[in-house]
């Protein structure tokens, strides 16, 4: 089996993706309570019981929210860095299987071989990650995917870690005439969101994608979108012109609150 790829749910109340391969279950992010994150899983016809581990990118509720229910499955094995363990762990009453890494450090894990980058945003130590599988021969193709969501701006260490995979989830929060038109939010928090440790608007995944346009990509999931300060309709306008230059790449726009199909790696 190659990697299978399927998001449980994306935006700003929650985001948790789930990767299957022959030797490991794993999820990206847990940012759903455990009850209604076994509830996605269910549906896509699994189940915490059989998750093997989380890789966490940072601490913040939409990214790590079920930490507090995962007493009940001492099993799984919690990937993060020091900053994120030490800042979840004293809101904890249990103690998780923690498996620390270094920012910047390529783990394995199975049949899984896992990069961290630093990623600009406003937590403790925020990261994205880059996931491979595979040996890169005939019997066992080597595929990949980049877990880039929560950043300001995209530095040029985090462009190039996104140039040679295959599937790119990056985020696309806001639109930013929506955003300064919002009622709902104060000028404080709309800095927060605009600033260049918040979150990257349709403009800002746009501008990323045209830079780095690698012909190497053959999906492109657009995530994390605000459900009162964007839309599905507004990252497709604000994208027009990308799509056209990677004709070749699928698009996918995860709208606030929703998952996505499995996607099979060939």
């Amino acid at each position: 089996m190659a990697m299978r790829f399927k998001i449980l749910g994306s935006g700003s109340a929650g985001n948790a993706a789930l990767l299957v391969t022959d030797g490991s279950r794993v999820l990206v992010d847990a940012g759903f309570s455990a009850k209604r994150l076994g509830e996605l899983l269910a549906e896509a016809g699994e189940s915490l019981e059989r998750v093997d581990a989380i890789f966490l990118t940072h601490e913040h509720g939409d990214h790590a929210a079920a930490m507090n229910g995962l007493a009940r499955f001492p099993h799984i094995k919690v990937f993060a860095n020091r900053a994120t363990a030490q800042s979840l762990q004293a809101g904890l009453k249990h103690r998780p299987q923690w498996q620390l890494f270094e920012t910047g450090a390529t783990f394995r894990y199975r049949d899984l071989e896992v990069s961290s980058f630093a990623v600009p945003h406003d937590a403790q130590e925020p990261v994205g990650f880059l996931i491979a599988h595979g040996e890169d021969d005939l019997l066992s193709p080597r595929r990949s995917l980049a877990w880039l969501t929560d950043l300001g701006h995209a530095p040029q260490h985090v462009r190039e870690r996104i140039r040679e995979v295959d599937v790119l989830v990056v985020e696309a929060n806001h639109c930013p005439q929506m955003l300064e038109a919002d009622t709902k939010r104060p000028w404080s928090t709309k800095q927060r969101i605009s600033g260049r440790h918040g979150h990257l608007s349709n403009e800002g995944a746009r501008e990323l994608l045209a830079a780095v346009a690698s012909p190497r990509w053959r999906r492109i999931y657009l995530t994390h979108l605000s459900r009162d300060c964007n839309s599905p309709a507004a990252v497709d306008l604000a994208l027009e012109q990308v799509r056209a230059a990677l004709h070749a790449c699928e698009f996918a726009v995860v709208g606030a609150g929703e998952g996505t199909p499995f996607y099979e790696f060939a």
